[in-house]
């Protein structure tokens, strides 16, 4: 079977957020799946196959990370989105089945895709005790996220603190069930971005991941409210980084980036 390395939230190969994925006929064992995405070992494996036509999604959709399955996956979907328009199993509009519900995944003639998935509510918090000591920084706000995405968006002083982060990821590990979202207002939104984000989730088996969709959910609605716009874009990353443009329609959010495959391969197992 035919197995991928896409790169997602961007148009250059080696950049972005890579995902793996696996277009099946069914779902085998969970036990198989997981042990393939621990192969790919990448932040995230992608598992789809088709449904039968007529009803509300046309393909069920999974993700794992190399040591769990997750609810909610927005690089990973944009991969798979990309694989089905790219290998002609797609046009237009792609109905996810998934543990958040439909997803939808649109294709644009300037080959973005735009993922349709639902806004993450944000209730403010206390900042949890050891928080500011495993980022290494002070911070400036605390929001937790919907049960799906299950992160702690942290706002911090500034797009320099951001990219200078060295957290301490066992001290993460223990703060939240997924992950911790650092973010802050871009240094110079004439740079092409409104706000910056790196995301870490070493209780997924993941210490940093480059681009994370997912978040965008949260951080959409927590810039929108600040800026007074719906339409921004988020420059998220460390080594690897990506841009992810949100336009935030009440209980929905629109998620837009470009992919690229850069590995294809067969899985012989």
């Amino acid at each position: 079977m035919r197995i991928r390395i896409v790169d997602a939230f961007t148009d250059q190969p080696f950049s972005g957020n890579p995902a793996g994925v696996l277009l099946l006929g069914s779902f085998p064992e969970d036990a198989w799946l997981q042990k393939v995405a621990a192969e790919v070992n990448l932040s995230e494996t992608a598992f789809a196959h088709p449904l039968p036509a007529g009803g509300e999604a046309d393909w069920a959709l999974r993700w794992f990370t190399p040591t769990t399955e997750v609810d909610m996956c927005g690089h990973a979907t944009l991969a798979t989105a990309h694989v089905l328009h790219t290998t002609g199993k797609a046009s237009g509009t792609v109905r996810f089945a998934t543990r958040s519900g439909v997803l939808g995944a649109t294709a644009a003639a300037d080959g973005t895709i735009t993922m349709d998935f639902p806004t993450s509510p944000l209730v403010p918090l206390p900042v949890p005790d050891g928080l500011e000591k495993a980022l290494g920084a002070e911070v400036v706000a605390v929001h937790d996220t919907a049960a799906h995405i299950g992160d702690l968006v942290v706002e911090l002083r500034d797009e320099a603190t951001v990219r200078s982060l060295t957290p301490d990821f066992a001290a993460l590990k223990a703060l939240s069930s997924r992950g911790v979202i650092a973010t802050a207002a871009a240094e110079d939104p004439d740079r092409g971005y409104d706000f910056v984000s790196r995301g870490f989730f070493p209780a997924v088996g993941i210490d940093e991941d480059p681009v994370t969709g997912s978040a965008h959910t949260a951080l959409a609605p927590y810039w929108s409210a600040r800026f007074g716009r719906d339409e921004l874009t988020g420059f998220q990353g460390g080594a690897r980084t990506g841009l992810v443009r949100t336009r935030l329609r009440g209980e929905r959010t629109l998620l837009t980036g470009h992919a690229v495959t850069v590995i294809e391969g067969d899985l012989h197992a």
